[in-house]
């Protein structure tokens, strides 16, 4: 039972009506008039909706705060005893220097530095720490340029990720009179080193635009070099591996559109092939031709095809990888002499290299029953090497040089973890679970060789299920804090992702979005009837899509949840695809569907949204927790979610609203103030199931 009286938030009235169905909104008020200000400018929010959210903070301190302070500390510690805090990357040579971040003890932020590659002393070249100042910092990368004097940089300092790109002379180690304002963070440095091309976004905050700055000349006078005009569509750049080409990307998360300009003239865009709806595509270059992962044809779960350069256009493509059904093509390298792609086969990543001179062919894989996989090519084009990372639930990050050539791996970096860790303590183990209409869906376990698999253990089961985003078998340093205290940890592989290749994703979106949440139940049920957790002692966690997923399962069953975790939750769906003037919401369409248009999508996303299925039923204790600057899942989102639970559910189980009034989507800035999220999260785990917090394994 509570000690303190939770906030009631006022209800106000509000009604919209579409496609003659009228619906009524109280808490529709939370929603800031202002909101494009209150993402650059947090107290510029309206004083009635700030009191109501710091009333929540404040009953989430008196409740839950103040109550597991000790247990979070704990928590804490271990996750931050299980980080290397002088930790470093491993070098990426390009040219006379090799690249590397690295992290000093006690710091939050990283350190960018090179070496020469023919020795000598490290230079630092931006120290993040010294640059974040004592408030919110959100550091978005850097790019040096080819000639190896400048370096561009861009940071948020608000968590409404608008970047200020600034330029640092790394002769003399400061930055030049020049600031890029109010960018995405993107930026790619012209081949002669004169000129940054950036992306911009427009009222709503959508990246709409790229602009070439000329170094040396006011913002203003910054050329538009391409600028979309349909809001369904965002925009991004990037360059080609072989440096020939910077890439301007359209996209929807269904459609999109590559424009081409030449980086040795700075010409003007040229367009690879016309946008076609369900169409996407991606361009690499090598000796004029280009190579491009596309599902166009039918290939849904990716081919790769090339044309010339010169004429790329939709009828001179050409199948070189051709579509293999459930061998799912992720990602692709071109390098000088070979191609490198990543692909998944039954639901496991792997490696395949391309040898151009004879077309033959070499598979990288590991033989763990689940694992991660990723490669990076590094800066060089003309190489015969490239790195590749690996990890399991069980085994910490490991990062190889793999010599194409030869097929052989150098270990490079291996994870530490300083205060121990013994990968055989622990067990992985894939299982599938049976959804409602036969497919089976995959599960990743992870837990402790000594919990007893006897249906008493508690469990936290995680899920997404959103966007074609797989979540990947990887290691974690903060999972091992439940595990270590009898936790069984699952990670629930739905539809929505692409863990199955693409007909998983499309079985999970926009008609089929339903299947994600029902799959994940089942993952849960398969839990509980194969006695890896116990029927009453299961927590669920998901963020923002996955956060929805947590709304849509607490209303379905909330007899199954011993605690819902829900991070940024994405739970006023309707509302939210209804808005169109909102960031997201135009290029969301085609993921969730239209409800301002179709009357059928209407009433299916109002038949599952969160925010509008609340109904008066006992929910288990809930978790909710935002970010006031959140340009993606907007603070009033949870704020609304749980004000209308407190008013309308039949129970008094545990609800909190913790939010950020300082961060946006990603949370608190600074690893280790991340980790404070984490060890409240899984504070209300322990305490939604029951265990005291002592550690049960060593």
């Amino acid at each position: 039972m509570p000690r303190s009286t939770p906030p009631v938030a006022a209800q106000k009235p509000h009604s919209t009506t579409h496609h003659n169905i009228t619906r009524q909104d109280p808490y529709h008020w939370l929603r800031a008039e202002n909101w494009q200000q209150v993402m650059q400018e947090p107290e510029s929010l309206a004083p009635q909706i700030r009191d109501y959210l710091e009333a929540e903070n404040a009953y989430y301190e008196a409740e839950f705060g103040k109550p597991t302070e000790a247990l979070r500390e704990t928590i804490y510690g271990e996750i931050r005893g299980r980080i290397k805090e002088d930790d470093s990357g491993v070098p990426t040579p390009d040219g006379p220097w090799a690249y590397n971040s690295r992290m000093r003890t006690g710091q939050q932020y990283p350190l960018i530095v090179r070496t020469p590659r023919d020795g000598g002393d490290e230079q630092i070249l931006l120290d993040c720490n010294e640059e974040a100042g004592e408030g919110y910092f959100g550091f978005a990368g850097a790019e040096h340029d080819f000639s190896h004097r400048f370096m561009s940089w861009a940071a948020d300092r608000a968590g409404s990720e608008y970047y200020d790109i600034a330029i640092r002379d790394l002769e003399t180690g400061t930055d030049i009179a020049d600031v890029i304002r109010a960018t995405t963070g993107d930026s790619i440095w012209s081949n002669d080193s004169t000129a940054l091309y950036y992306t911009e976004y427009d009222e709503n905050h959508r990246p709409y635009r790229v602009r070439r700055h000329v170094i040396g000349t006011p913002q203003a006078d910054d050329a538009i070099i391409y600028e979309e005009k349909d809001p369904g569509f965002f925009v991004g750049i990037g360059r080609t591996q072989s440096d020939k080409f910077i890439v301007i990307d359209i996209h929807d998360h269904q459609t999109s559109e590559v424009w081409l300009i030449d980086a040795e003239t700075d010409g003007e865009p040229r367009l690879v092939a016309p946008r076609v709806e369900g169409r996407e595509y991606e361009v690499e270059e090598r000796d004029g031709l280009l190579y491009i992962r596309t599902n166009a044809d039918g290939a849904e779960d990716y081919k790769i095809v090339t044309a010339p350069a010169d004429e790329p256009s939709f009828e001179n493509w050409s199948d070189f990888v051709p579509h293999q059904p459930g061998v799912l093509i992720l990602d692709i390298g071109i390098l000088q002499r070979y191609m490198v792609r990543l692909e998944r086969n039954e639901g496991l990543p792997r490696i395949v290299v391309h040898t151009f001179e004879d077309q033959s062919e070499r598979t990288v894989r590991f033989e763990e029953e689940a694992y991660a996989l990723g490669m990076s090519l590094g800066f060089e084009f003309d190489t015969t090497s490239f790195h590749l990372t690996y990890s399991s639930p069980t085994t910490p990050a490991r990062t190889y040089a793999y010599d194409i050539a030869t097929g052989e791996r150098t270990l490079l970096k291996e994870q530490e973890i300083p205060s121990g860790h013994n990968p055989d303590a622990y067990v992985t183990r894939r299982i599938f679970a049976e959804a409602p209409d036969g497919e089976m869906v995959p599960v990743t376990v992870l837990y402790h060789r000594d919990t007893p698999l006897d249906g008493t253990a508690p469990a936290l089961l995680y899920g997404y299920g959103a966007y074609g985003m797989a979540m990947p078998a990887a290691f974690s340093t903060s999972v091992l804090s439940l595990v270590d205290r009898g936790f069984v940890h699952a990670t629930a592989h739905i539809r929505g992702g692409m863990e199955k290749g693409y007909r998983w994703y499309r079985q999970g979106r926009h008609h089929h979005k339903t299947n994600t949440f029902t799959d994940f139940i089942a993952a849960a049920e398969t839990l509980i009837a194969e006695r890896f957790a116990a029927p009453d002692k299961i927590v669920a966690q998901g963020g923002s899509a996955g956060g929805m997923l947590m709304g849509a399962i607490a209303n379905m069953r909330p007899d199954l949840w011993a605690g819902i975790i829900a991070q940024v939750p994405f739970v006023d769906v309707l509302n939210t695809m209804l808005d169109d003037t909102l960031p997201l919401t135009p290029p969301e369409w085609p993921e969730w569907g239209n409800p301002l248009t179709s009357p059928d999508d209407y009433r299916r996303i109002a038949a599952y949204a969160p925010y509008e299925q609340v109904s008066h039923k006992d929910y288990p204790p809930i978790l909710a927790m935002a970010g006031l600057t959140d340009p993606r899942v907007t603070y009033w989102e949870p704020a609304k979610w749980v004000a209308r639970l407190r008013a309308t559910r039949s129970n008094d189980a545990p609800l909190y609203l913790k939010t950020n009034m300082g961060a946006g989507h990603a949370g608190a800035s600074g690893r280790f103030e991340r980790i404070k999220e984490t060890a409240i999260a899984y504070a209300f785990a322990l305490q939604s199931a029951g265990v005291d917090g002592t550690v049960s394994a060593a």
